[in-house]
């Protein structure tokens, strides 16, 4: 279905029944890489996922939105739970960079938050914000105009979205159906806001740094740290757990790690990805 949020039209997918969970993916993703990972959730769950504009099948926003940050996809969330009538608290898991977008949904929103649960989600300690942040988000606007305009999505945006999908999984492959990849990702709206976002994410991180001074998490609320682990050992994957272990205890949450999966665990473990969420609401 297609829900007009904030003036944008967002393709929208709502299935499954019981208390409700909404799972929303990392930069560059769609709404079909949690296709694994909803079928152990349905049976118990009524599971929303969404596209951010852009991605998917969502319309790009306007020109004249202003660049993302996390109060607005805060936002967005809460939007999309109204819109399909969903009031009653729910948990929201976010993947990578969605993770600052479910965290300051749980911040921004206490009475709608019955759970947290952040999948690999991306970690900067002590973030500061870049300089010139509109002119950086008219640069993301030019170049991804420019790249449409000599048809640089149509020729390559699927075949990168394969070799990023595959080199952030275990079994270096993309499971996501090749049509539906072809379909979103030939679009210079999906590179728009993948470039969009990209330019926008350290300061997110450091609004998102702030907002865990002046919004605290609901008292008892329970938080679940899931990291992945590729099983080399490397000294790259053991920094990478500790970071997602230090978030958890930042959190006050519970922390997991899954192995063997890459980064889009999703693909890999979408068994442990269901039971993070079953287990924290």
């Amino acid at each position: 279905m297609f829900l007009r949020i904030d003036g944008t039209p967002l393709h929208v997918r709502a299935e499954g029944s019981g208390p409700v969970c909404l799972l929303t993916g990392g930069l560059g993703s769609s709404w079909f890489d949690w296709d694994l990972v909803v079928p152990f959730l349905t049976p118990y769950r009524t599971v929303v996922r969404f596209d951010r504009p852009g991605y998917g099948l969502s319309a790009p926003e306007p020109a004249t939105r202003p660049a993302p940050t996390v109060a607005g996809e805060a936002a967005r969330i809460l939007g999309v739970l109204d819109a399909l009538g969903l009031r009653a608290p729910c948990t929201v898991a976010g993947h990578s960079l969605a993770g600052f977008h479910v965290e300051a949904f749980a911040r921004l929103q206490p009475g709608r938050a019955a759970g947290l649960v952040l999948l690999d989600g991306s970690v900067e300690p002590a973030p500061r914000p870049l300089p010139a942040p509109g002119l950086r988000d008219l640069a993301a606007r030019a170049v991804a105009g420019a790249a449409t305009a000599v048809a640089v999505p149509y020729l390559f945006g699927p075949t990168v979205r394969r070799l990023v999908a595959r080199a952030s999984t275990v079994r270096r492959e993309d499971l996501a159906p090749a049509p539906l990849v072809r379909h979103c990702y030939r679009t210079g709206r999906a590179l728009r806001a993948l470039l969009r976002e990209n330019a926008r994410y350290l300061d997110m991180a450091a609004e998102l740094d702030e907002l865990r001074r002046v919004a605290p998490l609901p008292s008892g609320l329970p938080v679940t740290v899931l990291a992945a682990d590729d099983g080399c050992g490397s000294s790259r994957t053991r920094d990478w757990l500790a970071a997602q272990r230090g978030l958890a205890t930042l959190l006050g949450g519970d922390f997991r790690s899954t192995a063997p999966a890459g980064h889009l665990m999703m693909f890999d473990r979408p068994d442990a990805v269901a039971s993070a969420i079953l287990d924290s609401g």
